[in-house]
């Protein structure tokens, strides 16, 4: 099997949503989108092409709204770093779990 090259998957997506969908930013629609798909992932937790809907529809807004697939593909995986660096408590497993804030991040300094 080749491996996966995620900056080519993104221009080849970009190719065909401009085709199906036209240009421009389309962040209502496809902020409505997303909310549809995390329904239907309530609704079917452990099927996996709804949440790979989730995550083109995510791509899609990433380079609507200007940015290059060498960009988003940088920023997933310095999120990524970023995330790994954080505290992380223990949560429920109904309730979303956030990092651990710093005292100056607390007080409305940084994020």
């Amino acid at each position: 099997m080749q491996q996966f090259n995620l900056i080519d998957y993104i221009n080849r997506q970009i190719g065909f949503s401009e085709k199906a969908f036209g240009h421009g930013v389309r962040t209502l629609g496809l902020c409505k989108h997303i909310r549809k798909e995390l329904l239907e992932i309530e609704a079917a937790p452990h099927d996996l092409s709804e949440w790979i809907d989730v995550m083109i529809l995510a791509i899609d807004g990433a380079w609507r709204a200007g940015y290059t697939p060498e960009q988003i593909a940088v920023a997933l995986e310095l999120k990524l770093n970023i995330n790994k660096s954080r505290e992380w408590p223990k949560g429920k497993e109904d309730e979303p779990i956030e990092h651990v804030r710093e005292r100056a991040q607390i007080m409305g300094v940084v994020e």
